[in-house]
């Protein structure tokens, strides 16, 4: 199968993150800072990266042992109907997202949180707002 190496890789690497990570959660006594953060983001990568690599080893294991099946979630993926309706899905979500992002960054302002983490959170939504305009007017201009 093509794209296996990368696979593999993948999981050897999302392993290796998980089991430094908890090693080092485990053995070190007080971390401060940046450290205590950096250990658990490390961790929660290393489960992401682990799991990404593992369910593509999985699904083209399943997938050469079933050309069947292969064949017909490839036409599934690249069915004009189910793009759509995943298109259609992420849009909804994306709307909804927006609401509810400025409703939380409103009441995380309000609860006197500090003002950094406040101003990530505004940055953050200016910044999908601002890559949504983007792409709103390169599509505009396409069409």
């Amino acid at each position: 199968m093509k794209k296996t190496i990368p696979s593999y890789f993948l999981t050897f690497v999302g392993v290796g993150l998980l089991a430094v990570s908890s090693y080092f959660i485990k053995t070190i006594e007080d971390p401060q800072g940046m450290l205590r953060v950096l250990l658990y983001i490390s961790f929660g990568l290393g489960c992401a990266i682990f799991g990404h690599g593992l369910s593509t080893l999985i699904d083209r294991l399943l997938l050469k042992n079933h050309p069947a099946a292969a064949k017909q979630l490839e036409i599934e993926k690249k069915d004009e109907r189910n793009l759509a309706i995943a298109n259609g899905a992420k849009a909804k979500a994306y709307d909804m997202m927006i609401f509810v992002f400025g409703a939380l960054i409103l009441a995380i302002a309000l609860m006197g949180i500090d003002l950094i983490v406040v101003l990530l959170l505004v940055f953050t939504y200016l910044f999908i707002l601002g890559y949504c305009t983007y792409y709103r007017i390169k599509y505009y201009k396409e069409m």
